[in-house]
């Protein structure tokens, strides 16, 4: 039987594991798991989450399911973390449908769904190109107590770029101000990135412009964008834009 010991060692143990989990080294963060267990030392739910959240950042979810199982098998319960790891993921690795069914067994225990969890399962039905169901799960939220931030809406815009809806994904974008959600650098790369995938440059344009005047900068991935525009169509929206990158030095495509 696996005695509790000292707290000093699984702490140790612990700090070993995090260290092996950062470094994505998840073989070997199990081998010193397996090495606690023949001390007789009593993994924490501390412990358990660790090794969840190596075995998902190296897309191993199912895996890392199977320690979570373990979890209520010693004596231990899962916390807002371990869902919220577990659940990110399977939708990382587009298994919405794992994700789903955990949260629903979050909604049946003691440890509630929070708005982490609430924006990684938006996030991860726009990944699956399931907006419609994004959508009614945002539009939940107040009905159950939580009010969108930053992050969430981001997410909720990326979803509406990507398929397409720019109309629909700035007037989102313009509600969450409205809303008292102020964006940063990331809601504007996002929506941005968005109007060039779709060849509107001169709302990207505009954008840009008013991202500056806030004081944040592009990203890689809205630089990268940039310099793939053409620039030799004469149109004066491309015009101001690269003159704007060129003025700016936080936005300057280099």
């Amino acid at each position: 039987m696996v005695s509790k010991g000292s707290t000093h060692d699984v702490c140790n143990y612990n700090t070993l594991l995090n260290g092996y989990c950062k470094m994505e080294r998840v073989d070997e963060a199990m081998q010193v798991f397996d090495e606690m267990l023949r001390e007789g030392l009593a993994p924490t739910v501390v412990t358990y989450n660790t090794l969840i959240k190596g075995l998902c950042l190296v897309g191993r979810p199912w895996a890392a399911h199977q320690l979570f199982g373990n979890i209520s098998t010693c004596g231990l319960t899962p916390t807002i973390i371990t869902y919220s790891t577990l659940i990110d993921g399977f939708c990382e690795q587009g298994n919405l449908y794992e994700g789903w069914a955990l949260f629903q067994e979050m909604q049946k225990s003691a440890v509630k769904p929070n708005l982490v969890v609430y924006t990684i399962l938006i996030d991860g039905m726009c990944k699956c190109g399931k907006l419609k169901d994004a959508k009614v799960l945002f539009s939940r939220l107040t009905v159950e107590g939580f009010q969108p931030d930053v992050h969430t809406y981001t997410v909720l815009i990326g979803g509406v770029c990507k398929e397409g809806y720019l109309i629909e994904a700035l007037k989102l974008f313009r509600k969450m101000e409205e809303d008292g959600c102020t964006p940063n650098a990331c809601s504007y790369n996002v929506i941005i990135q968005g109007f060039l995938q779709h060849k509107d440059t001169s709302t990207a344009m505009q954008l840009i412009c008013e991202m500056v005047n806030r004081g944040f900068s592009t990203d890689a991935a809205t630089r990268t964008m940039l310099l793939d525009l053409p620039t030799n169509d004469g149109s004066p929206a491309l015009k101001n834009l690269s003159g704007l990158c060129d003025n700016h030095q936080d936005v300057k495509v280099k």
